[in-house]
């Protein structure tokens, strides 16, 4: 229901800002090129992603005992059986692709390997293999598709307004310049509001596949710990996609545009469970 709230509240700030700054057929045309490049990074998004993390795809006999867990817990989630991948990044984490379920990659880094327990494990895996489930890659493409299509509409209305001044008859330059600000900053704030309540789901969800909330919690802390200690050598556009954001910020107005919600608040909502 957030998630359904606040993507309505994403498609009405693009049809106000379509209305403010080039009218409806502005912002069809905008939605369209940002739909068009969306889409191409939502298809390919799993070949894009590992290469970005340097992973390398596995089969059962390379890593049996992983391969047969997240096997078993695909099945618990009524999901295919999705591709199993490991990179090489030393700090403790993992990730969940792929534009559907039938395309579904789950990667682990050979640091989250060493560093958690089987039952933890099984709580991380759980929570990608529920980021499948739920489509959250195909919620969030569309979430950045209009957040796209607004921030062009801002871009050009604002140099729009600096080069034409005053020959803008009754629009106030000013105005359009505040709103041209304004409006990219509310669409980024959504989307990252919609990421984070993906998370809430996924968090959720695997406590139902795993059958409790405790394994994933206790991994959530030692992730949590390990990303402010050891680095991670990737892409930010990538790093979203992690369990635990190791970019993100701690605090303040920084939690407004953060991806993942805070982990104290992550942890005591699965414990409630």
């Amino acid at each position: 229901f957030k998630v359904f709230t606040l993507m309505t509240g994403l498609t009405v700030l693009l049809v106000a800002a379509g209305g403010y700054f080039g009218g409806s057929t502005g912002a069809i045309l905008f939605f369209g090129l940002a739909l068009v490049m969306n889409v191409g990074s939502y298809w390919f998004s799993h070949r894009v992603v590992l290469r970005m993390y340097r992973a390398e795809v596995i089969e059962r006999g390379d890593a049996p005992q992983l391969y047969e867990m997240v096997e078993r817990l695909a099945r618990r989630a009524e999901l295919p059986m999705p591709t199993v991948a490991i990179s090489p990044q030393s700090q403790p984490n993992a990730f969940a692709t792929g534009r559907n379920a039938e395309h579904g990659v789950v990667c682990f880094t050979q640091g989250i390997l060493q560093a958690l327990s089987q039952e933890e494990l099984e709580g991380v895996t759980a929570h990608e293999l529920a980021h499948i489930k739920h489509r959250h890659m195909l919620v969030g493409t569309i979430a950045a598709t209009m957040a796209g299509a607004i921030t062009m509409l801002a871009t050009i209305a604002r140099w729009g307004a600096i080069f034409a001044g005053g020959r803008n008859g009754d629009r106030n330059p000013i105005a359009i310049l505040v709103m041209s600000i304004v409006a990219p900053m509310a669409a980024v704030i959504v989307q990252m509001a919609i990421s984070r309540q993906n998370e809430f789901q996924a968090d959720a969800s695997a406590a139902e596949i795993v059958g409790t909330p405790q394994g994933l919690a206790s991994a959530l802390r030692r992730l949590d710990s390990a990303a402010r200690q050891v680095p991670m050598e990737v892409n930010p556009a990538g790093a979203q996609l992690a369990i635990v954001n190791p970019f993100s910020g701690r605090g303040g107005v920084s939690r407004l545009f953060s991806t993942h919600p805070p982990m104290e608040e992550r942890i005591e909502r699965l414990l409630q469970r």
